[in-house]
């Protein structure tokens, strides 16, 4: 039993926590997931960010277009925990032009 609740206190804290979607300019935001832990890899934290973006676009009706990307880098010791950050903007989705018909 009291392995069972250390390893689930474990896991609680190796969880990531995610800024949310944030303006920081004209049609542009920003998207941050740091984890607890240095038990965590910032390539998942990265790919979360980049869902949850996709996701406000697609909210939005519009289409996700990278613009930066950051990550803490190794070693994770003194507070260094593994981060990615993420900029990006909602690009309006335009219908295509049809070519005039030969006639």
């Amino acid at each position: 039993m009291r392995v069972l609740f250390c390893f689930a206190a474990l896991l609680l804290t190796a969880c990531a926590s995610s800024s949310g979607v944030m303006p920081i300019g004209k049609d542009t935001y920003m998207v941050s997931r740091q984890a607890a832990t240095g038990f965590f890899g910032s390539g998942t934290l990265k790919a979360e960010a980049l869902q949850e973006a996709t996701r406000y676009c697609e909210k939005l009706g519009q289409s996700f277009q990278l613009v930066s990307t950051q990550e803490v880098r190794p070693p994770y010791i003194l507070g260094n925990v593994p981060k990615a950050e993420i900029q990006f903007t909602c690009l309006r989705q335009t219908m295509p032009t049809m070519p005039p018909m030969p006639g």
